[in-house]
Order: structure tokens, then C-alpha cells, then sequence
């Protein structure tokens, strides 16, 4: 009686939808608010340096004498508080899948920072 009862469950599911989806070839949306990977918008960046300050695992590190601002994507863990630190909000969250890395490496970005205007003379 049991083979019975195991056909009588596994021949409907053979015609039915699929409830799951094949990873590679069908991606799904991420959700809202679904965590992923940091990135910068390098023409809002002023290279302050809350953002390596904040960061709990030391993942993000801004060198202004450089111009540049780098992650270590194997450090993070994606707990956004660099980007509630950014006053800038130049620190955005990209949900979307990312493909498997085998090599360890570092997102350099170089900042170009805005030229300082001279302050005018102060008129006696």
C-alpha cells in the first residue's frame, strides 16, 4: 500500500509548476531592503573617512592624501553602517546576485575632489 501512496503523490507533481527556479538561468528580483554589495557614487564622495570609521570589521578604507577609497568584499558583512555614516549618501546598497569570486580582491575607486576655491580677500 505504501507504493501506491508514494505514486499517488509523486505523479501529479510531475504536471504541476515548478516552485522552484533554476538559479543561473532565471534570476530572481532581490526584495526591497534585501542586503547585498556596497557601492560608491565616487562624484559625491568627499573622502571625510565616517564610513572606514564606523566600519565594525574594518572592510573600507579611505586614504585622501591618495584620492582613494577601497573595500574589501571578503571583510564586509553587510551590516550598512557606513552607509548611515555617509553625509554625503554617496554609500548605496546593490541588492542584485553577484557571481562567485576565487581570487580575493580589493574595489579601489579614485575620487576626484572638487577644487578648494580661494577665499576672497576679507574687505576692511
Amino acid at each position: 500500500m505504501s507504493v501506491l501512496n508514494f505514486v499517488s503523490m509523486t505523479i501529479p507533481s510531475i504536471f504541476k509548476k515548478k516552485e522552484t527556479l533554476t538559479y543561473p538561468v532565471v534570476k530572481k528580483e532581490p526584495y526591497p531592503g534585501q542586503k547585498g554589495k556596497i557601492v560608491i557614487d565616487e562624484s559625491k564622495c568627499i573622502l571625510c573617512g565616517k564610513c572606514s570609521k564606523t566600519c565594525p570589521c574594518d572592510a573600507i578604507v579611505v586614504s585622501r592624501p591618495a584620492k582613494k577609497w577601497s573595500i574589501d568584499h571578503f571583510r564586509c558583512i553587510t551590516c550598512s553602517s557606513c552607509i548611515e555614516a555617509c553625509p554625503k549618501k554617496c554609500l548605496t546598497m546593490d541588492p542584485h546576485y553577484e557571481s562567485v569570486s576565487r581570487v580575493k580582491h580589493l574595489d579601489e575607486v579614485v575620487v576626484n575632489l572638487p577644487e578648494k576655491k580661494p577665499k576672497a580677500p576679507v574687505e576692511n
